[in-house]
C-alpha cells in the first residue's frame, strides 16, 4: 500500500465506517431471523437467503475498500460517463429483464440477479454533483434548474417503465438536496400541499357535509387553495393590506355561502368558491403587470394549480395500477381488506406488537417463522426486528440510523467544494427517504411501495448499491482531510 493510500485510510471517517459495519451485521442477523427454515438450519449455505446475504455483505466490504483506493478526481471526471452507462443499462433492462412479479427490473447474471435501479442512485448523485459544481452554475437560472430536473427525471422514467414505481419515487429525495443548495422552498411546499390535496380529496370525495349537497373533500381542497394562495402572497409579495383584503373577501364569501346554504336554499357552494379563487388569479395577474413583479404571477399560477388539482385527482387515482390503488385506499381507511391489500401491513403490525418490550429472542419469532408476513426478509424486514428484538431493538435500529444520518450531514457540511457537498447531501436525502418510507410502510403510515431498508433488506443490489453510494462520499471526505493535513 502506498503512502497516499495509507494516509487516505487514516483520514477516513471511522465513525461512519463503524455505523456501516453495525448496520450490515445487524441486517444479516435480521435476514437470518426472517428467512430461517427449521427443515434446513444451515444459515451459512448458499441455498439459504442468510447465506447469500452473508456473501453480499462480505463482498460489500471488499467493494468498499476498492472504492476507497480510487481518487476523487476519477469520480469527478467520469461522472457523466457513469451516469450515461447506467442510463443505457436501465434502458436495456426494460427489454431483456424477465418478468418478476410483474416487474422487468432484475437482470440475471449467473446464479444471481442484479437490479440496475439501485445503482442509478449513486450515478445520478455523481452527475448532479458534477453539473452543479460547474463554474457560474446557479439554481436560480431556469435553464440550469430544468437541466438538473432532467438529470433526476430521466432515470425515474426508465425505472417506471420497468414497473418499479417504488424505486422511481426514491429519486424525489434529490429535491431535498436541491433545497439545501438554494432551491426555493415554495417548490417543496407545493409538493407537500399537493400530497395533502390528493389525500383529502380522495379520502373525503364521497363524504357529504351535514345537510348540504357538498363534498367535504372538494370543499376542503378549494378552501385550502384559497388560504395557501393568500399565505404565499404574504410570504412572497409582502403587501399586508392586499392580504387582509383578499382574506376578508375569501373567508367572508365562504361564510356567507355556508349560511345561505344552511338556512335558505341548500346547494353546492364549491363552484362559487371556485369562482372566487379564479377572481383572485385575475387580481394577482393584474398586480403582476401593474407592479412588474413575477412573484404575483407565480402565486397566481399556484392558485390555478391548487384550484384545479382536485378535479384531476380522480383521474390520477384511476390511472394507478389496481394493486397500488387498493393499497392507498386501505392506508386512508377507505377500504378494509385484511386478507388482501392490507394483509402485509396487518401481519407486520401483529409481528411487531407480539415482540413486546424486549422481543422473543433470535429465531424465536412465531409470525416470521410461520411465514405470516409476506416479503418479511425484504421490504418488511423491520417487523422481524420488532418481533425478535422488541421495542428496545426497534428503537436501537432507529437511533443507529439517525446517528448515521446525522454524521453524514456533518460530513456534508464540511465539504470544501460543491461536488462533495452536493453528493453528500444526495446520500443523506436517499437514506432519509428509504428509512422514513420503509419504516412507515411497515407501521401502516405510508403506502406499501416496495422500498428496502438500507443494509437490512435482503438483496445484493441493495447492499452493493448503498455501499457504493456511501463509500464514494467517504472517499471524497477523506481527501478533504488529506489536503487539510498537507497544509
Amino acid at each position: 500500500m502506498s503512502q497516499t493510500q495509507k494516509s487516505i485510510f487514516r483520514s477516513i471517517d471511522w465513525v461512519v465506517i463503524l455505523l456501516y459495519v453495525i448496520l450490515v451485521i445487524w441486517g444479516w442477523f435480521s435476514v437470518c431471523g426472517a428467512s430461517y427454515d427449521f427443515s434446513n438450519p444451515n444459515i451459512f449455505g448458499w441455498e439459504s437467503n442468510s447465506g447469500k446475504q452473508l456473501v453480499w455483505g462480505g463482498t460489500s466490504f471488499v467493494l468498499a475498500m476498492f472504492i476507497m483506493l480510487v481518487e476523487k478526481r476519477f469520480y469527478e471526471s467520469s461522472a457523466y460517463f457513469i451516469y450515461a452507462a447506467v442510463i443505457i443499462l436501465l434502458l436495456v433492462t426494460i427489454f431483456i429483464a424477465p418478468d418478476t412479479k410483474g416487474s422487468h427490473s432484475w437482470l440475471p447474471i449467473g446464479p444471481v440477479k442484479l437490479q440496475p435501479a439501485e445503482f442509478a442512485k449513486f450515478s445520478t448523485a455523481l452527475a448532479l454533483g458534477k453539473f452543479m459544481s460547474e463554474y457560474s452554475f446557479s439554481l436560480s437560472s431556469s435553464r440550469n434548474f430544468m437541466s438538473v430536473v432532467g438529470l433526476i427525471v430521466l432515470p425515474m422514467v426508465l425505472i417506471i417503465a420497468q414497473h418499479e414505481t417504488g424505486s422511481a419515487l426514491v429519486f424525489f429525495a434529490f429535491f431535498l438536496m436541491l433545497y439545501r443548495e438554494g432551491m426555493t422552498g415554495s417548490l417543496l411546499f407545493t409538493g407537500f400541499i399537493t400530497v395533502v390535496y390528493f389525500v383529502v380529496g380522495i379520502r373525503y370525495s364521497d363524504t357529504p357535509m351535514s345537510y348540504l349537497p357538498v363534498s367535504v373533500g372538494e370543499f376542503t381542497v378549494i378552501l385550502l387553495a384559497m388560504l395557501c394562495t393568500i399565505g404565499l402572497m404574504w410570504v412572497y409579495c409582502r403587501n399586508l393590506d392586499e392580504v387582509k383584503i383578499l382574506l376578508a373577501i375569501g373567508l367572508g364569501t365562504t361564510a356567507l355561502l355556508l349560511l345561505f346554504a344552511f338556512f335558505v336554499i341548500p346547494f353546492n357552494i364549491c363552484p362559487v368558491m371556485l369562482v372566487v379563487n379564479i377572481s383572485m388569479v385575475f387580481y394577482l395577474l393584474y398586480k403582476a403587470i401593474y407592479y412588474k413583479l413575477a412573484n404575483y404571477a407565480l402565486v397566481g399560477l399556484f392558485c390555478i394549480f391548487s384550484s384545479g388539482f382536485y378535479y384531476i385527482c380522480d383521474t390520477l387515482f384511476d390511472h394507478l395500477e389496481p394493486h397500488q390503488r387498493i393499497r392507498i385506499e386501505v392506508l386512508l381507511g377507505m377500504e378494509d381488506d385484511p386478507r388482501g391489500a392490507g394483509y402485509n401491513v396487518n401481519q407486520a403490525k401483529i409481528a411487531i406488537g407480539s415482540g413486546g418490550f424486549s422481543g422473543k429472542g433470535f429465531l424465536n419469532g412465531t409470525q416470521t417463522k410461520l411465514k405470516y408476513v409476506p416479503e418479511q426478509h425484504t421490504d418488511f424486514i423491520f417487523c422481524t426486528v420488532g418481533e425478535e428484538e422488541g421495542f428496545l431493538g426497534s428503537v436501537g435500529v432507529l437511533i443507529t440510523y439517525l446517528f448515521f444520518i446525522w454524521r453524514l450531514i456533518f460530513l456534508s457540511e464540511r465539504q470544501p467544494d460543491t461536488l462533495g457537498r452536493v453528493y453528500g447531501y444526495s446520500v443523506v436525502s436517499i437514506f432519509i427517504f428509504h428509512l422514513f418510507i420503509n419504516v412507515g410502510m411497515v407501521l401502516g403510515l405510508t403506502p406499501v411501495i416496495g422500498i428496502p431498508l438500507p443494509f437490512f433488506s435482503y438483496g445484493g443490489s441493495n447492499v452493493w448499491g448503498f455501499t457504493i453510494l456511501l463509500f464514494i462520499f467517504l472517499r471524497m471526505d477523506a481527501e478533504r482531510e488529506l489536503k487539510k493535513n498537507k497544509y
